[in-house]
């Protein structure tokens, strides 16, 4: 009898491992479809700074698109800055060529006095269409992305949910 009950106490575990490993990698494999289907490497971003105020807000959460090379002036675009693992979301001002010549662009936040060269990496006066956005701002939900700002700020959060979690799928009964 008590043998039956730790085989029916493990594997009820082994059922509730496997079920988060699936949650888990339905998540990945959601976030890697929506990464193809937008081209983009990156098709949802969390606004961290109120440089983009009043079009967006910190903690906005934004969806990308990056099928449409032609970028325009006041498109919003996301890009990276060569050598910053930060992704910036700026509305774009000016563009040169386009057509034959390679899309350069240079943004500005609306909350902001100056354009963003002062932003970009050392040498850089413009963007390159192709190698620096990820892409443009296609939609959004308000204060939705609060919760990444949350976890990057307090370390000790992100390893609370994650035990949170944890407890929860060891202790869950079916």
């Amino acid at each position: 009898m008590l043998s039956s009950l730790g085989i029916t106490s493990t594997r009820s575990l082994l059922t509730q491992v496997l079920n988060f490993a699936l949650v888990l990698s339905s998540a990945f494999m959601l976030w890697k479809a929506l990464s193809v289907a937008a081209d983009s490497p990156s098709p949802i971003v969390v606004v961290l700074s109120g440089s983009m105020e009043p079009a967006f807000e910190r903690g906005d959460l934004l969806f990308l698109w990056n099928r449409a090379p032609d970028t325009r002036v006041g498109d919003i675009v996301v890009y990276n800055v060569r050598g910053k693992d930060i992704p910036i979301v700026h509305r774009v001002v000016r563009r040169f060529g386009g057509g034959a010549t390679p899309l350069r662009l240079l943004t500005k936040g609306d909350n902001n006095a100056a354009d963003d060269t002062e932003l970009y990496a050392p040498g850089q006066n413009y963007l390159d269409r192709e190698k620096d956005v990820i892409g443009s701002v296609v939609g959004y939900v308000p204060m939705v992305g609060y919760v990444t700002i949350l976890l990057s700020e307090y370390p000790w959060l992100k390893k609370a949910m994650l035990g949170i979690m944890g407890l929860t799928v060891v202790l869950q009964r079916e």
